[in-house]
């Protein structure tokens, strides 16, 4: 194998099992929008289901698609044009079904994708007491081990927050929209034209997604030579395809899709605030990787798969100690830096205008630079079994990180060290997710 493709399968590698950037969106999304007046003091909205929002505008939502679909051409890297076969065509009288159906292919999304009528539960709400609504009937993939979700069923034509509503939409990404849509994927849709996987593991289900919640924007020129495969994100074309559908709702008089769709586009946003999908390999350097490629090449591989395991360890380690911060403070209804991270208004204003091109200029381009601290900070706040021993294979072991007596008191400092970091990424995700929200609200984005 030559260094070049020696070099593409190590990254391929990095991103094999990092599908998922932060844990729990909707928890830290309600913490994000509720100190932005314009959700918080928005008046209820009324649900409604996908096919009733199809049917009532369906010339809109088509033109908003194929403009978006234009859009794509013309500014994401790579991009794989979608066949003309998948234009939506609609017919009056179609069946709920069909015009689902059409909508999913001319969007791209999973043919499994649910779009049930639901609400995710604020954790710092009082545990509701109408029933709760099953788990599968809002996603088509499991929950992650360790996840706690709290969803109730709307109906209908029922009154809901606007803030519930923009939330819960953050979390439902990772419900399945964006699972085996590529050609080597088992069960891939016929004719979605996204040609293989170019990065992650095309035969695990949740590994499929990595592509669109992922983007490699600002590696550099030699790394995108050696592995330009890496450099085919499809991050970007999913905030673009929901921030139109967003435009779209709220100046038709539909808000509940309006938030919801608003709530899509910020999930892949709040995807890229997170080092470990800005980068392929934060806390290494391209002479780290090219040398841990030669070894392999000479008959020793230890250094290339150690590279692949420690990255990977230190990106679950970093979600589930984010996730379990999250969730224990809303547990005992303590504000820490986390929360006090994400309503950080003051930042929304330190980031230029919001534009089509935030995503890869200013929300990338911020946390791949924040990769090698972010990294250091992993390593030296965290257990070293999680973080920095080869042995050891998180994704692997399906197992949870303990952070009660392996924490010993003389890492007090560094898990401190840890936590402002974290809360730094987390105060980047608020701001981003509102800057980007007001862009929808106003129509502003250009």
């Amino acid at each position: 194998m030559s260094l070049r493709g020696a070099l593409a399968a190590t990254l391929l590698g990095l991103a094999a099992t990092a599908a998922q950037a932060w844990s729990q969106h909707a928890a830290m999304a309600y913490r994000a929008f509720e100190v932005m007046p314009e959700v918080a003091r928005a008046a209820p909205v009324t649900a409604e289901p996908l096919e009733a929002f199809l049917r009532a505008q369906p010339a809109a939502i088509a033109q908003a698609v194929e403009a978006q679909e234009a859009w794509a051409r013309a500014h994401v890297k790579h991009y794989p044009a979608r066949p003309d076969a998948l234009r939506w065509q609609w017919a009056a009288g179609q069946a709920d079904a069909d015009l689902r159906k059409g909508f999913l292919a001319a969007m791209r999304l999973s043919p499994q994708s649910r779009f049930a009528l639901f609400v995710q539960l604020d954790p710092w709400a009082a545990a509701a007491t109408e029933p709760s609504l099953d788990w599968a009937q809002a996603a088509s993939v499991p929950p992650s081990k360790g996840a706690v979700h709290r969803l109730r069923a709307l109906h209908p034509g029922e009154p809901v927050p606007a803030l519930a509503v923009l939330a819960s939409a953050c979390d439902e990404p990772d419900y399945g929209l964006d699972l085996q849509l590529f050609d080597d994927n088992p069960g891939s849709p016929s004719g979605y034209g996204f040609g293989k996987q170019p990065f992650g593991n095309p035969a695990v289900a949740i590994g499929s997604q990595a592509p669109f919640h992922m983007g490699f924007l600002h590696q550099g020129r030699v790394f995108d030579t050696l592995a330009p495969s890496l450099t085919r994100s499809l991050v970007e074309l999913r905030v673009a395809q929901f921030s139109a559908l967003a435009r779209l709702a709220f100046g038709t008089g539909h808000a509940y899709w309006g938030w919801r769709f608003a709530g899509l586009a910020a999930h892949y946003v709040q995807d890229l605030t997170q080092p470990y999908h800005a980068s392929a390999a934060p806390g290494e350097s391209l002479p780290g990787m090219l040398w841990a490629n030669t070894a392999a090449a000479l008959g020793m591989p230890a250094a290339k798969q150690a590279l692949v395991i420690l990255q990977g360890n230190r990106h679950f380690a970093l979600e589930q100690l984010q996730a379990r911060w999250i969730l224990d403070n809303a547990e005992r209804r303590r504000e820490s830096d986390a929360e006090r991270a994400l309503h950080d208004t003051g930042l929304d204003a330190r980031y230029p205008a919001w534009t089509a091109l935030s995503p890869r200029e200013v929300v990338a381009a911020e946390a791949y630079a924040a990769g090698p601290q972010t990294d250091a900070a992993v390593v030296i706040g965290l257990p070293a079994r999680y973080v920095n021993d080869p042995g050891y294979d998180f994704a692997a072991s399906g197992a949870q990180m303990e952070l009660g007596p392996e924490l010993a008191q003389e890492l007090a400092a560094q898990r401190r060290a840890l936590q402002t970091m974290v809360s730094r990424l987390l105060g980047r995700f608020g701001a981003h997710s509102r800057n980007l929200v007001r862009a929808l609200r106003a129509g502003s984005e250009r």
